[in-house]
């Protein structure tokens, strides 16, 4: 199976992603589950601080957040996209969700990604439909 074109970048941080190729995998899965075509998907790990800058400039957000997703395709149903993730944010909420690091991280991870599949989290029902999609896709990892 030749690689696929999800790639992993730390900026201003270490961070080392685990089982990096069965992450792949589940993703790329998860794209093709919701009838969509994986072009190229970036995943960039940072601070707090980093991801805090994010927020301003392109959001005009003065929030710290966990994830910032960037739709970059024009093309419908094609997944091009970059996903920041705040791993303070990740540790930080793994704590006080009481779960695995490595559970939030991928819970984030499939929220970005459910993002650029076109779902949303503004309205409670949007909540909702998004909390159940990431539910069933952490269940087929």
């Amino acid at each position: 199976m030749p690689k696929l074109p999800i790639y992993f970048f730390n900026e201003g941080i270490s961070y080392k992603i685990k089982e990096i190729n069965k992450l792949r995998a589940w993703i790329n899965q998860t794209i093709e589950n919701e009838k969509h075509q994986l072009i190229e998907l970036n995943f960039i790990f940072c601070s707090d601080v980093y991801l805090l800058k994010i927020n301003q400039q392109y959001l005009n957000h003065d929030t710290y957040t966990d994830i910032i997703t960037f739709d970059n395709g024009d093309i419908s149903g094609e997944i091009y996209g970059d996903i920041f993730i705040s791993i303070d944010r990740v540790k930080e909420n793994a704590k006080s969700f009481k779960t695995t690091l490595n559970n939030e991280l991928h819970r984030v991870i499939i929220h970005g990604t459910l993002h650029l599949l076109g779902y949303k989290d503004k309205s409670k029902a949007e909540k909702d439909l998004m909390t159940q999609k990431e539910d069933f896709y952490l269940n087929r990892r």
